[in-house]
C-alpha cells in the first residue's frame, strides 16, 4: 500500500497463495492413504482408490495444511473442496481457513462437495451465507458388515436363496483373494465381461474404464481385491479400500449369466476382507441408475449416507448494482465507459502502483489493454468476487476503491489508489473512511481488513487512524475495523 504523500495507496496487498495443490496420481496414493486409512467420514469419496478412479472424469488435486489432507476436484471448470481429513494432530478449522484464504486470493468461489452430515454443523456455524444441495442420487449405501457377512434372518432370505442357488449350480466356485499373479485371469475376465455388458451411457462406460485401470493395483497391500473363480475362470472381481471402520467397495463386477453370482460375490468379499475393526461396508451411490438402486436396496442398507454441497456466498450476492456514496468533497460510484482513459492511466502507472500489491500482467493474456481493466472490474462484480468504486472529484475519476478477497465469513479487504496529480489533499483517506463504514453498515460486513508495507510509514499512520492494529509479519502491518 502506498501513502498519499508517495504515489497513491492500496490498503490490501495480497500475498501469493500459500497452498500448493498437486494432481492425484498413482505415486501420490501412499500419502493419501496416510490420511484416509483412519478417516471416519465413511463416504466413498474419502478414499484413495476412488480418487484414482475418477481422475479422468473429475480430476482431483491434493495439498497438506494444518496437519490435514486437503482435496479439491474439478467439475465443469470449477473446483470443489472436500472436508479436510485430519491426521493425528490435524486442525480442521485451521485447514478450512487456509482454503478460504487460498480461494480469496485466487478469486475462486468457495464451494464444498461430498460433505458428510456429521460435519455439516461445523460449516453451518462457520459460514453465514451459503446455498446447500443434497440429492438422493448422491447418497452412499452403508451396510453393517455383519449383515452382509451372514445374510441372516427373514429379511435376508431372498439374498440367502440366491447364494444357495449359486452354490448348488456351481459347486466348484470359490471366492479367493486376487494378487499380482492373477493379471492374466483378470484380463480374461474383462474380455468375458465386455461381451455381456449392455449399458451404453457415457457415464457407465467411463466407470468401466476406470475400474479396469484401478484393478491393475490388485495385490497392493492397501487394497483388498478378490473374486469368484470356477474351473480356472473368474466369474467376478471386486476391489475395496479400508478407511477407519469402513470397507469401501469401489469395484463390483460379475458375469451376469451366472445366476446368483452378485450376492455370492458380496458375501464372499465381506467374509474375506471385513475382519476385526470393520463394522461397516460402503457400496457407493447408485448414480441415479434404476437397476443399481433396486439392487442396492435389496441388500437392506443400514443407512443412506447423505452428501452435502455447500456453495459459500458473500455479501456481494445481496448487491444488484454498485451504489453511490458521498463524502464532504467526493463521490464514490461505479466505474463507467467515460472513466476508461483515466482508469487505464491509473492501472498502467507501474511506478505509481509498485505498492499496489498486484501486477495486472499476472492475469493478462494479451487482450486489448484499452478494454481489459474496465472489463475485469465488471466481470469481477458479476462473479461476486469484488466491487470497485470510482473516486470522483467534481465528477472526474481521480482514483479507485475496491472491496475484494471476501472470505465467506463476513470479512473483506479494502484497497484504494489515487492518481498522482490529486495526491496530498487527503482524498484517499476521506474515500477510504467512507468506504470502510459503508462496508460495515451498508454491505453488512462484520470485518474490513487492510495491510500496508512496513516501509510505508505514511500508510501505516493513515491506517492506524482509521483501524485497529491486527498484527504484523516480516512484510506487512495488518489492521482491521469490525462491528
Amino acid at each position: 500500500m502506498q501513502s498519499e504523500n508517495q504515489t497513491g495507496f492500496r490498503c490490501a496487498c495480497p500475498d501469493k497463495p500459500k497452498l500448493s495443490f498437486a494432481p492425484v496420481t498413482e505415486s501420490s496414493l501412499p500419502l493419501l492413504r496416510r490420511y484416509y486409512s483412519a478417516c471416519s467420514y465413511r463416504l466413498c469419496e474419502y478414499s484413495s482408490l476412488m480418487k484414482l478412479m475418477l481422475r479422468d472424469t473429475m480430476p482431483s488435486e491434493w495439498a497438506e495444511a494444518a496437519g490435514c489432507l486437503l482435496v479439491r476436484s474439478k467439475y465443469q471448470d470449477r473446483f470443489y473442496y472436500e472436508m479436510p481429513v485430519p491426521g493425528p494432530a490435524g486442525d480442521v478449522d485451521a485447514a478450512l481457513e487456509q482454503i478460504e484464504r487460498y480461494c480469496a486470493e485466487k478469486g475462486e468461489k468457495l464451494s464444498f462437495f461430498v460433505i458428510p452430515m456429521e460435519e455439516s454443523a461445523r460449516l453451518l456455524a462457520r459460514y453465514p451465507r451459503f446455498h446447500v444441495t443434497s440429492l438422493r442420487a448422491w447418497s452412499d449405501y452403508l451396510y453393517r458388515a455383519e449383515d452382509l457377512r451372514r445374510f441372516s434372518g427373514r429379511r435376508y432370505s431372498g439374498r440367502r436363496n440366491h447364494v444357495n442357488k449359486f452354490r448348488k449350480l456351481y459347486p466348484g466356485a470359490v471366492f479367493r483373494p486376487l494378487g499380482k499373479g492373477d493379471a492374466e485371469l483378470v484380463e480374461q475376465f474383462w474380455r468375458d465381461f465386455d461381451e455381456q455388458f449392455t449399458k451404453a451411457s457415457e457415464e457407465a462406460l467411463d466407470e468401466l474404464r476406470s475400474a479396469k485401470k484401478a484393478l491393475r493395483l490388485a495385490g497392493e497391500q492397501d487394497y483388498c481385491t478378490g473374486g469368484i473363480e470356477l474351473d480356472g475362470k473368474l466369474l467376478s472381481v471386486s476391489m475395496a479400500e479400508r478407511c477407519g471402520d469402513t470397507l469401501h467397495i469401489q469395484i463390483e463386477k460379475a458375469l451376469y449369466s451366472y445366476e446368483g453370482v452378485y450376492p455370492a460375490t458380496v458375501q464372499g468379499f465381506v467374509q474375506c476382507f471385513a475382519g476385526d475393526g470393520v463394522s461397516w461396508v460402503n457400496r457407493e451411490d447408485d448414480c441415479n441408475d434404476k437397476g443399481l438402486r433396486t439392487s442396492k436396496l435389496q441388500y437392506l442398507p443400514a443407512e443412506l449416507l447423505k452428501k452435502l454441497c455447500f456453495n459459500v456466498e458473500n455479501e456481494l450476492y445481496d448487491l444488484d448494482c454498485v451504489p453511490t456514496l458521498h463524502t464532504k468533497r467526493l463521490c464514490l460510484s461505479a466505474l463507467t465507459d467515460a472513466d476508461r482513459d483515466a482508469y487505464n492511466a491509473l492501472c498502467l502507472d507501474d511506478e505509481r502502483n509498485r505498492f499496489w500489491g498486484y501486477d495486472y500482467r499476472e492475469d493478462w493474456k494479451g487482450e486489448s489493454l484499452s478494454d481489459y481493466f474496465l472489463d475485469t472490474v465488471r466481470q469481477d462484480f458479476a462473479r461476486k468476487v469484488a466491487v470497485n468504486f470510482a473516486v470522483r472529484l467534481d465528477g472526474v475519476c481521480i482514483g479507485e476503491l475496491v472491496f475484494y478477497r471476501f472470505d465467506g465469513r463476513g470479512g473483506a479487504e479494502l484497497g484504494c489508489r489515487i492518481a498522482p496529480e490529486y495526491a496530498h489533499h487527503g482524498y484517499g483517506t476521506e474515500a477510504f473512511a467512507c468506504a470502510a463504514d459503508w462496508g460495515l453498515y451498508g454491505l453488512r460486513l462484520s470485518r474490513v481488513v487492510a495491510r500496508c508495507y512496513k516501509e510505508n510509514e505514511a500508510s501505516r499512520r493513515m491506517l492506524a487512524a482509521c483501524m485497529r492494529p491486527a498484527g504484523e509479519d516480516k512484510t506487512f502491518y495488518y489492521y482491521q475495523k469490525e462491528v
